[in-house]
């Protein structure tokens, strides 16, 4: 027996038990007619929890830094929900001429029409009526949709049984005795699937028209109006528009029988031609702006960092549930300014059709906030030539790392966490060695050229212009291998491993992993950046100095509310401090020598990128790295606002060095990302070190 036998089937039998209360109610409350006639139609039915704080499917966007700017949007079902008072008069006249002509006449259960769909269901024309209430199908899509529910439960929701339609009258009872009905005709206007893949009002109004609910005119009105009841055959952008227009005439006929507009208004309307206008709402990382294709690796690292929140969810099946669900605002901190400015100069380093990539990371300090991630690659699933993996297509997350993705060698950046070990410890800035162009450590290497006898021996790259007496300044501004092997080699190679971790490199290697657990004393070789890691790793540590000593996760968002308005914690900064003030701006005074600058005691007199400051005109710090044979090149700069990381290297194929020529375009594109970045902000300098970290040995000092 199909569909349409069962519900007639249905409409008699209950129609034969309601007939003969027909006439008591036109004289008592439906409720009350109900509890004489038919025992179980109970009229104090208990709410579910799914009718009192209804939680349907919303999509949740996800907005740049401004507040305004959708990168895109997350959902099962494209639905937000907006307050009755914001839907034009008119879409909620018309959906109650469509759907139930004597909704505010009713109690939630309407005998009268369950007697007439009776009447006319006997004939053997065919006529075929309904006799749900717009409450009991507000009812009906409440459960049906409610994800709190299991799947059994939502099932029996909309299956074809006495059950079923009697439960659903017994609720739509009980709730009209608690709301109003225009919260329940905007509960309604909200939850109600207007096909096209638009669920409620707003994502209707969107989806055919490109406007808002409260701007729907009479034609457009009556039009979503009379879609309800057939969404997936009469939809008029996929379906049959045709029987759209005949659908929209007979609703506004209806208004007119109601007395809602004049017969006048309502012939203009049935003459209009259907101007839809129609506007997909993007779903997920994928389908951010066409023209704006570099802003999916942000969104990617944004999804990685929500499946990572314990807030949303035991499992990240179930985040991802509550953000597809949630009906979530998100303010991310994606600067498009700042983006748009990367991706210019990314794309100065390498084209997109170059095998190597260049990916770079913009962190705020003292936040955490990531403002831009740019690669020169196009996110996306499209083919790839010869097996890449990652050219010129990909979705692996170049930036940030995860997901198969490692990261790349840092090369002498990671010089910053033997000298931060260093200071700690208590050595000051003025700590002298008299560099060498090759020195034999005490910590044991297998073979290759820097091993000397079993042991790790580094040498310098330019031994005219790096060896001899040097200071932390100058041996952190010429990038003097011998001097940090020595160095590591006074305070502790895990000391130096351990001062990474602390300031959020992730070793996402297995190898570094290993190493980092169970060998870390003899990794001095780590000073030298052996490891791997990734550019949004790397600017937030140098973020750390550049913040005094507070650490921040790298964070996505600015602001997350959920759809009652109420902020939630998760998308606030989560920093600690992590660096004793002192030795953190020591480390700062430091980090000036390589890019130009000059530390605050004049100690500078040498860099590896002396042309970054002087471009940028204002207070700069940083710092260049060359892993071995230039497979991988590394530029990373600071200001106390503002931090960059770049690095040079093949995703795909870790041996095809970039080669060291690849720096003086890193080095430019960091600057100019810098510059403009910070046009409008104010000059901040750094704040000097005391002349007893810079000077003389003290006590150690611990970080927090």
């Amino acid at each position: 027996m199909n569909r349409a036998h069962l519900d007639k089937l249905f409409t008699v039998l209950l129609a034969g038990v309601l007939a003969g209360l027909a006439l008591a109610a036109a004289a008592l409350p439906a409720a009350l007619v109900f509890g004489l006639g038919f025992k179980g139609l109970m009229p104090y039915a208990e709410l579910p929890e799914s009718l009192r704080t209804p939680q349907p499917a919303q999509r949740s966007n996800l907005y740049a830094n401004d507040g305004r700017t959708l990168i895109t949007s997350f959902y099962v079902e494209d639905r937000v929900d907006v307050p009755v008072a914001e839907v034009a008069p008119v879409m909620r006249q018309a959906i109650v001429a469509a759907e139930d002509v004597r909704f505010y006449q009713h109690h939630g259960v309407d005998v009268r029409g369950v007697v007439r769909a009776f009447t006319a269901n006997r004939r053997e024309d065919g006529t075929r009526q309904g006799a749900s209430t717009l409450t009991m199908q507000y009812v009906r899509n409440a459960l049906a949709g409610d994800p709190r529910l299991t799947a059994e439960q939502r099932a029996k929701a909309t299956e074809i049984t006495m059950g079923r339609k009697i439960r659903e009258m017994r609720y739509a009872l009980a709730l009209e005795r608690e709301l109003g009905k225009d919260e329940i005709l905007g509960r309604y206007l909200n939850i109600a699937y207007f096909g096209a893949g638009a669920y409620g009002i707003a994502a209707a109004s969107k989806r055919y028209f490109s406007t808002t609910p409260a701007k729907l005119t009479l034609a457009q009105a009556a039009l979503l109006a009379g879609l309800v009841r057939s969404p997936d055959t009469d939809d008029p952008i996929n379906g049959d528009a045709d029987a759209a227009v005949a659908r929209r005439a007979y609703v506004l006929d209806r208004m007119v029988e109601t007395g809602q507009v004049d017969a006048g208004a309502a012939t203009k309307a049935k003459a209009e031609q259907v101007k839809l206008r129609p506007s997909a709402t993007p779903n997920d990382c994928a389908a951010v702006p066409r023209d704006r294709n570099d802003w999916g690796f942000f969104c990617d690292w944004f999804t990685q960092w929500w499946n990572a929140q314990p807030a949303f969810g035991a499992s990240v099946d179930e985040r991802q549930r509550t953000l597809r669900r949630g009906g979530w605002r998100i303010v991310s901190t994606l600067d498009p300014e700042v983006q748009r400015k990367a991706t210019e100069q990314v794309l100065q380093v390498y084209d997109v059709d170059n095998k190597r990539a260049a990916p770079t990371a913009v962190v705020q300090p003292g936040t955490g906030r990531v403002l831009a991630m740019a690669v020169n690659r196009n996110y996306g699933v499209a083919a790839n030539p010869d097996g890449q993996q990652n050219y010129p297509n990909t979705v692996n997350q170049l930036v940030a790392g995860g997901g198969g993705i490692v990261g790349y060698q840092g090369g002498s950046t990671f010089k910053l966490f033997a000298l931060l070990a260093a200071l700690e410890s208590g050595l000051p800035l003025d700590t002298d060695f008299d560099a060498p162009s090759i020195y034999v450590t005490d910590f044991k290497a297998g073979g290759g050229p820097a091993s000397c006898g079993g042991y790790w021996c580094p040498a310098n790259a330019n031994p005219a212009w790096m060896n001899g007496h040097r200071s932390m300044w100058s041996a952190f501004g010429r990038s003097v291998n011998t001097y940090f092997a020595w160095l590591t080699e006074r305070v502790g190679a895990d000391k130096v491993v351990e001062m990474a971790q602390r300031l959020g490199i992730v070793l996402r290697s297995p190898d570094d992993a290993r190493l980092a657990r169970e060998d870390a004393k003899n990794w001095g070789a780590f000073t030298l950046g052996v490891a791997a890691t990734t550019p949004l790793d790397l600017a937030n540590a140098y973020a750390t100095v550049a913040a005094e000593g507070t650490w921040c996760r790298p964070t996505p968002v600015t602001s997350i509310v959920d759809p009652s308005g109420r902020t939630v914690a998760a998308g606030k900064p989560d920093c600690r401090q992590v660096l004793d003030t002192e030795v953190a701006r020591a480390a700062a005074d430091a980090a000036r020598c390589p890019v130009g600058d000059q530390s605050m005691y004049g100690r500078c007199n040498g860099g590896t990128a002396e042309e970054l400051q002087p471009g940028l005109r204002r207070p700069l710090a940083g710092k260049t790295g060359s892993s071995e044979r230039n497979a991988t090149e590394t530029v990373v700069a600071f200001t106390p606002q503002l931090a960059v990381a770049s690095i040079a290297a093949n995703p795909d194929n870790p041996r095809d060095a970039v080669g060291g020529g690849v720096q003086v375009r890193q080095i430019a594109a960091v600057g100019r990302i810098l510059a403009d970045a910070l046009r409008d902000e104010p000059v901040v300098d750094f704040v000097p070190p005391s002349q007893t970290v810079a000077f003389q040995h003290t006590t150690p000092r611990t970080g927090n």
